[in-house]
């Protein structure tokens, strides 16, 4: 997978600030190189179990405001 697609996939999550949407002079997240797509459910942090949502493709290191992202078989 290039940058530009891996760019795409850090848009919604925190630390894409760090990928050149700042001011600081940032051009780069620092898990960006490493990062690896894996199966995880994405969970409300107000959601109460148990957690049903199906799991999707998201980087490792995937960071989102409200969110939690836990195992796929994970359901409590």
């Amino acid at each position: 997978m290039n940058k530009t697609e891996k760019l795409k996939l850090c848009v919604g999550c925190r630390q894409n600030f760090y990928n050149g949407n700042n001011g600081l002079g940032v051009k780069e997240c620092w898990s960006l190189k490493t990062a690896k797509l894996v199966l995880r459910k994405r969970v409300h942090i107000s959601q109460v179990p148990p957690w049903k949502q199906s799991p999707v493709k998201v980087f490792q290191c995937r960071r989102e405001e409200g969110f939690v992202f836990t195992d796929p078989k994970k359901e409590y």
